[in-house]
C-alpha cells in the first residue's frame, strides 16, 4: 500500500475538490433553526457546526472547498466570510460559498445530487480528479487522506464513508450498505427495519455518513443521467447510489479511530436532545471529542474578546464554575455554574444557578434565576427570578419546548422578545 507515503497522499488531496452540503434546515431542532440553517448552529462553546467539516478538509490537505447554501443562509454566509475567507486562490486554496443560484434550471436545489449538478461548471473549472462530497451538519474529526487512498487503490468509481453501528441502532434510522468480503457495496436500503449485517459480524452494519468520493468524470455522467430522470428525487442516497451499485465499483469505507481501530467519534446533532447531549459530552474530564488537540487545530471565526471573568467571593454570592466551559467575554457575577457550557459574551447576574445547560452567545441571565438542563438561544434575556427546567408542566405553560428527555429549549420568541438575529 502506498498510503504510508505522505507525498502520495498529498497529491491525492491536492487533486480533490470538496463540496460541503450546508443548505439543510434541521427541522427536528424546531425553533433553534427558525432563523438559521442547521450548519450555522453554534456548538462547543465557540464554533458553529459547519466549522467541523471545514476543519476536516483543511487538516486533511483538501484546500479547495465549496460550501453549498440554501435555507436561511445569512448567518452561515457571514460566518464563512469572516472566518474562512483568508485562503489564497492564487495558491490553489479557497473556501467559497455556492448559493442556490438556478444555474442549470429555474429551481432551487431539489436534493443533494441536484445541488452538485447545479454547480457542474464550477467543478469543471477546477479540473479535480476527485470530488469529495460532505454533509455539513455533523460533529467529527476525520482525515480524508486515507479514504482517498482506499478509493484510488480499490479502483472505485464511488466510495461511501460509513460507520459500523449496532443493527438495532441503525434500524429505521440510517441508510445501510450491504457489502461483500471486499467491501464492495452490493446493496443499499434507506432506513431499513432489518439492516444487512457486516460480513462475519451479525451484530453490526454499515451506516452511511452521507460523505462520498467520486471520480470526477464518473460523477458528471451520473448527475446528468439523474437530472434527466423526471422520476428521481435527485438525492445521492435515494437515487444515485441504488442506480449504480450493480454496474459500477462502489466501495464502503468504514470510519474508524486511527489509534484504536474502533468506531470513531461522530455525532448527528439533529435533535434537541442530541444537540444538548453532544455539548454536555465536551465538559467531561476526558471527553471522547477533544477540542484541545494541538495535532488537529479547530479554526473558526470569533471576534476578539476579553477573558471570561468571575466576580464576588461571598458565601451567598460567589462567581464560580465547576465542570464547565466558559468562553471569552463572559461575566459570571456572583452566580454558580455546574456542568454547563457558555458561549461568548454571556452575562450571568448575581444569586443565579445554572446546571447542565447550554447557553448560546450574548444571552443575559437575570438575578435569582435557576436553570437546569436548558438550551438558551442567542441573545435571550432571562428575567429575574425565573426558574426553568424544574417543573415540566410549568415550562410548557410558559411556552417553552420540552423534549421527551426533559431538555428545555428557550428562545427569544418564547420570551416575547424580538427575534431574527442568528
Amino acid at each position: 500500500m502506498q498510503d504510508q507515503n505522505p507525498r502520495y497522499v498529498s497529491r491525492l488531496t491536492k487533486n480533490t475538490f470538496a463540496l460541503v452540503l450546508a443548505g439543510g434546515r434541521g427541522s427536528r431542532l424546531y425553533e433553534l433553526t427558525n432563523w438559521r440553517a442547521k450548519p450555522a448552529l453554534y456548538f462547543g462553546g465557540k464554533y458553529r457546526i459547519i466549522d467541523f467539516p471545514l476543519n476536516n478538509c483543511i487538516n486533511s490537505g483538501v484546500r479547495r472547498v465549496g460550501v453549498l447554501t440554501q435555507y436561511k443562509a445569512h448567518s452561515l454566509v457571514r460566518h464563512i466570510q469572516r472566518g474562512w475567507s483568508h485562503f489564497k486562490k492564487e495558491l490553489g486554496e479557497f473556501v467559497e460559498i455556492l448559493p442556490a443560484s438556478q444555474r442549470y434550471s429555474a429551481d432551487w436545489y431539489q436534493g443533494t445530487a441536484d445541488a452538485i449538478f447545479q454547480n457542474l461548471d464550477i467543478i469543471r473549472a477546477e479540473k479535480p480528479e476527485y470530488v469529495l462530497i460532505l454533509s455539513g451538519d455533523h460533529i467529527y474529526k476525520m482525515d480524508y487522506g486515507p479514504m482517498l487512498v482506499n478509493h484510488v487503490e480499490s479502483g472505485a468509481d464511488m466510495s461511501v464513508c460509513c460507520l459500523e453501528v449496532p443493527i438495532e441502532e441503525a434500524a429505521g434510522a440510517f441508510g445501510v450498505m450491504q457489502v461483500n468480503s471486499d467491501s464492495r457495496v452490493i446493496g443499499f436500503k434507506e432506513k431499513p427495519a432489518q439492516p444487512a449485517p457486516i460480513p462475519g459480524d451479525d451484530t453490526r452494519c454499515l451506516a452511511s455518513m452521507g460523505n462520498y468520493i467520486f471520480n470526477t468524470e464518473f460523477l458528471f455522467e451520473q448527475l446528468k443521467l439523474d437530472a434527466a430522470n423526471s422520476k428521481s428525487s435527485h438525492d445521492f442516497g435515494n437515487d444515485i447510489l441504488p442506480a449504480i451499485i450493480d454496474k459500477f465499483n462502489v466501495q464502503a469505507y468504514p470510519f474508524r479511530d486511527e489509534k484504536t481501530g474502533e468506531k470513531a467519534y461522530w455525532r448527528d446533532v439533529g435533535t434537541l436532545d442530541s444537540f444538548w447531549a453532544a455539548n454536555m459530552e465536551l465538559i467531561e474530564t476526558v471527553p471522547d471529542f477533544n477540542v484541545y488537540d494541538p495535532e488537529w487545530p479547530l479554526w473558526t471565526y470569533q471576534e476578539q474578546l476579553p477573558p471570561a471573568k468571575f466576580v464576588f467571593d461571598l458565601d451567598e454570592r460567589r462567581g464560580m464554575a465547576v465542570d464547565s466551559m466558559v468562553s471569552g467575554g463572559c461575566i459570571i457575577s456572583g452566580s454558580k455554574l455546574r456542568r454547563s457550557l457558555l458561549f461568548s459574551n454571556v452575562r450571568v447576574h448575581s444569586y443565579s444557578t445554572i446546571e447542565e445547560s447550554v447557553i448560546l452567545p450574548e444571552a443575559v441571565i437575570g438575578r435569582n434565576v435557576k436553570l437546569k438542563k436548558c438550551i438558551v438561544d442567542r441573545s435571550c434575556n432571562i428575567p429575574d427570578g425565573m426558574e426553568i427546567g424544574f417543573d415540566i408542566d410549568q415550562d410548557k405553560a410558559n411556552g417553552f419546548r420540552v423534549t421527551d428527555k426533559g431538555v428545555v429549549l428557550v428562545t427569544r420568541g418564547m420570551l416575547g422578545q424580538p427575534e431574527g438575529f442568528a
